[in-house]
């Protein structure tokens, strides 16, 4: 799936590496990975859910 999907990663990440998660959309949800480990798990969240979740993390 990695392959297939443009993945970004926050502007606030340093260059340094560090704590970074990296985010991709599709259609149909949004794909949230560890920077640091792109061959690892993928979590898969509906649209309605990255924007709550966002919105939280905002506040």
């Amino acid at each position: 799936m990695s392959t297939e999907l443009a993945w970004f990663k926050s502007s606030y990440s340093a260059s340094e590496g560090g704590d970074c998660v990296e985010v991709a959309a599709s259609a149909s949800q949004v794909h949230v990975r560890d920077s640091k480990g792109q061959d690892g798990p993928v979590l898969d969240l509906a649209p309605a859910s990255w924007a709550a979740l966002t919105g939280w993390l905002a506040r």
